[in-house]
């Protein structure tokens, strides 16, 4: 019987020295489970600042290109997706752009065209992620494209609606 516990034992212990049970991905290293280029698409990766209160922060995406553009509103065409990591559970986002762009129809006058960051259209369930220091907020977009951010604080400050 110690016979039997003592092999299986020793079995374990190669089989863990030996890297069966080890992970493609380390905890301290999470950016290693993503992979680093889709196909046509191009990574982009945001690492977050540790800070204290990060329940009150959340981080805007803002994805898009330069172009010379006229006097109207312009955005680009396109959707943004978020998938997650098989065996991870992280999730990462993909941008798909399609051709043209959207704008308003207003007479420009002059004709002058200026060079000015246009942005892929996003609602605030998009547009607004969650802050997150421990994981990386990781984008594929294609090559054109610039993926940008900003953070967003919440006011210390809770005010009470009035009742009427």
């Amino acid at each position: 019987m110690k016979k039997l516990r003592l092999s299986g034992l020793i079995l374990i212990g190669l089989s863990v020295s030996s890297g069966i049970f080890t992970t493609t991905a380390r905890a301290s290293e999470p950016l290693e489970a993503y992979p680093t280029s889709l196909p046509g698409l191009q990574r982009h990766v945001i690492q977050l600042p540790v800070l204290n209160n990060e329940a009150n922060q959340q981080v805007e995406l803002i994805i898009g290109k330069e172009e010379q553009v006229d006097c109207n509103a312009t955005s680009l065409l396109g959707t943004l997706t978020s998938e997650t990591v098989k065996g991870w559970g992280y999730d990462y986002y993909q941008v798909k752009v399609k051709p043209g762009r959207i704008s308003t129809k207003m007479a420009c006058l002059p004709q002058t065209l200026q060079k000015k960051f246009i942005t892929l259209p996003l609602d605030t369930s998009q547009r607004f992620v969650r802050y997150n220091s421990k994981l990386p907020i990781v984008v594929y977009a294609p090559q054109e494209l610039e993926v940008k951010y900003r953070i967003w604080q919440a006011n210390t400050t809770i005010s009470t609606a009035e009742q009427k």
